[in-house]
Formats: structure tokens, sequence, C-alpha cells
């Protein structure tokens, strides 16, 4: 089975070898998939491809996977969802978060391997501020995702929410001076 946490980590030390700079979402998801495929040759590795291609009959709270890591025979599946906010909105794009764990916990019930969520930020407020409370508390004191998380804004604040059913730790690793990031796997 894949180490999906060993391989990004593997990934990030590269990339500050290389000085590869991975400057938003995008240039992430590729970086990672260029390098999957070099470390995982007898995989194939594709980019944002739909549950269906994997037969997945039940409804999940997204359609599309990042990062896909099968066999040929797709009997062995992996799954990374990805996130590198910039343009702050934390405690929505925190919320995607746990949107992204949601979906990595449904395509586990649905036959995938291993999967894994791979936060990478550069705005200190998603891992540190003073308020602590309500989607904060997570990201920023628990530092573990687990039960339902309500919605932290909108209409729907405080009414829709995300029901976790596992109970994810995490630890924030520091990336250059600049960034940090979490893996969770799933």
């Amino acid at each position: 089975m894949l180490d999906l946490k060993k391989l990004v980590s593997k990934l990030f030390s590269y990339a500050e070898i290389e000085k590869i700079e991975v400057y938003n979402e995008f240039s992430f998801q590729h970086e990672l998939g260029i390098f999957l495929r070099k470390e995982l040759d007898s995989y194939i590795i594709q980019f944002e491809r739909n549950v269906s291609y994997f037969s997945i009959g039940s409804k999940t709270i997204k359609k599309e996977i990042d990062i896909s890591i099968f066999n040929n025979d797709k009997t062995e599946k992996y799954a990374i969802e990805l996130k590198h906010p910039l343009n702050g909105q934390y405690p929505e794009q925190m919320y995607s978060f746990v949107k992204d764990i949601k979906f990595m916990e449904e395509l586990k019930e649905n036959g995938f391997a291993k999967n894994a969520v791979v936060i990478l930020v550069s705005d200190r407020p998603f891992y540190a501020d003073q308020r602590n409370n309500g989607i904060y508390k997570y990201f920023r004191d628990e530092y573990r995702v687990y039960g339902d998380i309500f919605k932290p804004t909108g209409a729907m604040k405080g009414k829709e929410f995300i029901p976790i059913k596992g109970d994810y730790n995490f630890t924030w690793q520091s990336l250059n001076r600049e960034k940090k990031y979490f893996i969770v796997e799933i």
C-alpha cells in the first residue's frame, strides 16, 4: 500500500532542493502529479478524474478527484485532494478543507485503498490567530477534524454542516519560511 504522506513530504523536500516554486493550486497539482509519475512508474496518475470513471454508484460531495493514482485494472486506487488558498476567506477555505476530507472518506467507502488531503497555506490566519472558536478551533487550536462541522458564513451559517465520520489529527509543518502544510490520510 502506498504511503501518501511520505510521498507528498518527499515532493516538498525535492521542491525545496530543486527550487521548484509552487505558486498556486494549479502548479501544486501539476508538480505533485509530475513527481508521482516519476516515483510510481507502475501506476497511472491522472488529474481531475470524475468519480464515475471508478464506477462509484453513490453520490459524493464532490465529483472530480484532484489526483487519482491507480493500477491498470483499477483494483488498487488512491486519491489526493489539494488546497493552496491564496485569497484569504479563511473560514470558507477551512470549510473547503473539511469538504475535501469528507470526499476522501466517501472514496474510501467506495473501494479506494488510501486517500489524502494536502493543505498548503501562506497566510498565518489559517493556523494561528486570536479566534479559536467555531471552525477555527479545528485548524488553530485542536489540530484535528471530527464530528459535524458547520458552515461558518453566509445564509446557511450554523445550519448546513459536513458530517465527518473519522477523527483526523494533523500537524502543521513548515515549508521554507513562508508556507505551512498538513496532510491527512484517510
